[in-house]
């Protein structure tokens, strides 16, 4: 036995060895290849040569050292908060702070340029410390739990993502560019760029390991850190620090560079690299190799003097392969609890309410129908200036209705299905499947009729929903597990749609306006759309009761009733898909309506199936169209994309829920 093991040891250290300089052997054989197949300016002249030179020592190399200088400070980053908050997938992107940062900076730019030229650095540390601080407060009363503080980063950033669009939106003629900026690009034409973030690297890497001390007794729990005289706020708050510092440094100088914080120290770990130095030593070298490798094939994949995509994009398609994997090393302490079926209330004449549910929707679809502001104030809208305002108004208001009555008969299948009260299309990646099926469609055919794109994004919704229910199916539906892959799969959606989005050319503007979803443009045909997609698609869920009141009981106890859970699962998986593909192509990603509306009809005291997806439907469509019509009004004459105005509704509703210590319906 002892021959056994001492010869396995080699055999995994060989391999260990193996793998780890396979990076570094692919960083310098992709920077060959790149040198040798790089476009050069045509022509045989003197002038030619010059400028083959300026392009390669003023283009290619400072873009190359900006890689590994800024891949080094992300690995660092990451390394430093999973040693911190002591959560194996926590980083830049996880945590909030790459959106926050970016925020900042797009709110700088578009309000005070100035302050961009003073210190943008400085612009983007605030915003990414402001971030990872209302991550941290939510996260705080469940002892920094690796799944709440992720979720709580994702509600951050899908916040901040929001008032993103928004103000880029704002910007018209600079929209693009700001994007682009934002996805992560490395282009350089001079050395500005590492001369700035180079001793920012080695200052965070000194302080660094100054923190060794204090970060190895972090790994302990809180309260061995402090019997050990640790003054563990200090600590916490000092490397908290330093990390967002290192982030929003890049940030500030490239632009988001996605998850290479995550996969950095996720890799140094898997190369054998246990201790706190020896962490801090190989993540950055890790994440150095893995931005200069992504860097070095964007460019050779690219057409010409073009990349094949922002290299942020690009890294960001890792984030979500590698949340996946990470799954099962993620032990929450406190996990979200599994809802109950059943109505904290129950009303007396639950069918008289609905009536008096109806009647309000109704009353509000006149109200917005008429009311609204004008340049010499409020109006109601009677006669010729009814009928002048009523082919705008109209279409829009019942595009919102449906909208929202489809988002929350999703969100309602998926909360009974899965057991989960934060299930929704949103959250669970299922809209960022159906803007992945839009790109692919705009890919494939240019510019596709409606058709095309809904059908594309039904297929894109349904991938995601199922991959969803695969992979948390592994984990019996834990519902902490079943969050974090919805995370993971609409990170990696998402960064397919950014990869698109960062071209800017008409099919990024295209993406653009889907993710802001706007009703603006809204018409005869989306509105018909609307209004028989719901019809259609909610009709046959009342027949399917029984599936519904069974599956939140989990799939032994389901299949002990006779339920043929598999097949249940897809029927209600497809109608769920069909309901958010079509939602998201009229509204766009963003509004969380999934989410609120099924919370608010148990709260409101329905308990039935039938009476909570029919008072769903309803509040899920007088919520989208109360936020359409204040996306009207609230800057008039200027408007707000009513998807991002639902978001920015919706997403403090989500921080309250998950601020709660026990999520239970």
């Amino acid at each position: 036995m002892h021959g056994t093991v001492s010869l396995a040891r080699p055999a995994r250290g060989a391999s260990i060895l193996v793998a780890a300089l396979a990076l570094p052997v692919m960083c310098i054989a992709a920077f060959a290849l790149l040198i040798a197949t790089r476009p050069l300016v045509p022509g045989d002249t003197a002038q030619a040569a010059i400028l083959n030179h300026v392009l390669l020592w003023n283009s290619i190399m400072p873009r190359g050292v900006l890689a590994l200088v800024a891949g080094a400070a992300l690995g660092l980053s990451g390394a430093l908060l999973q040693r911190v908050l002591r959560n194996p997938i926590a980083d830049a992107s996880t945590l909030g702070i790459a959106s926050g940062a970016e925020l900042a900076m797009t709110a700088a730019l578009s309000f005070s340029p100035l302050l961009i030229g003073f210190s943008r650095e400085m612009v983007a540390f605030g915003g990414g410390l402001a971030a990872v601080a209302i991550v941290l407060a939510l996260s705080w009363r469940r002892g920094l739990d690796p799944v709440t503080v992720t979720l709580s980063g994702m509600i951050i950033s899908m916040i901040a993502a929001a008032l993103s669009v928004t103000l880029i939106l704002a910007r018209g003629e600079y929209a693009m560019s700001i994007y682009i900026w934002g996805a992560g690009s490395l282009s350089q034409q001079d050395w500005n760029g590492v001369f700035a973030l180079g001793p920012r690297l080695i200052l965070g890497f000194a302080a660094a390991l100054f923190l060794v001390r204090p970060l190895r007794i972090l790994a302990l729990d809180d309260s061995s850190a402090k019997s050990l005289g640790l003054a563990l706020h200090s600590a916490r708050f000092a490397i908290l620090a330093l990390a967002v510092w290192l982030a929003a440094s890049v940030t500030a100088e490239v632009g988001v560079i996605g998850f290479l914080g995550l996969a950095a120290p996720a890799i140094a770990r898997a190369l054998g690299s246990r201790s706190t130095k020896g962490l801090l030593v190989a993540a950055p070298l890790t994440g150095a190799g893995l931005l200069f490798l992504t860097d070095c094939l964007t460019q050779i994949l690219g057409p010409g003097f073009t990349d094949l995509a922002p290299t942020g994009a690009a890294t960001a398609l890792l984030g979500g392969p590698l949340l996946l994997f990470l799954l099962p090393r993620v032990h929450s302490v406190t996990a979200v609890a599994a809802q109950s079926t059943q109505a904290l209330t129950r009303l007396a004449k639950p069918l008289s309410a609905l009536a008096a549910l109806s009647g309000a929707i109704v009353l509000l679809f006149a109200v917005f129908l008429t009311l609204g502001p004008a340049n010499s104030g409020w109006t109601i809208a009677t006669g010729a200036l009814f009928t002048d305002l009523l082919p705008f108004r109209l279409p829009r208001i019942i595009v919102a209705a449906g909208a929202g009555g489809m988002l929350a008969a999703a969100g309602f299948i998926m909360q009974r299905m899965t057991g989960n009260p934060i299930a929704s299309p949103e959250v669970l990646g299922i809209s960022g499947g159906a803007g992945a099926g839009l790109t692919a469609a705009l890919f494939l055919f240019g510019f596709p009729s409606p058709l095309i794109m809904l059908l594309a994004m039904a297929l894109g919704a349904l991938t995601a929903f199922l991959a969803m229910i695969a992979i948390s199916a592994r984990a019996q539906f834990s519902p902490e597990r079943m969050l974090l892959a919805g995370v993971g799969i609409g990170a990696f959606a998402m960064a397919i749609v950014t990869m698109v989005l960062a071209q800017g050319d008409m099919r990024g503007y295209i993406l653009l306006t889907w993710l802001s979803g706007s009703t603006n443009r809204a018409g005869a045909f989306e509105a018909w759309t609307a209004i028989v997609s719901l019809l259609v698609l909610v009709a046959p869920l009342p027949f399917l009761g029984r599936w519904l009141v069974i599956l939140p009981l989990g799939g032994n106890s389901s299949r002990s009733l006779g339920l043929h859970v598999g097949a249940s699962r897809l029927t209600l998986a497809i109608i769920a898909a069909l309901m958010t593909a079509i939602a998201s192509f009229l509204i766009g990603p963003l509004s969380l309506t999934g989410l609120i509306a099924p919370h608010l009809a148990r709260l409101v005291g329905f308990y039935r199936p039938g009476q909570q997806l029919a008072a769903s439907v309803l509040l899920g469509a007088g919520v989208l169209m109360t936020a359409d019509w204040l996306s009207r009004v609230v800057i008039y004459p200027y408007q707000v994309p009513v998807s991002l105005f639902a978001a920015l509704i919706g997403g403090p509703y989500l921080v309250w829920l998950l601020s709660r210590k026990d999520i239970k319906q």
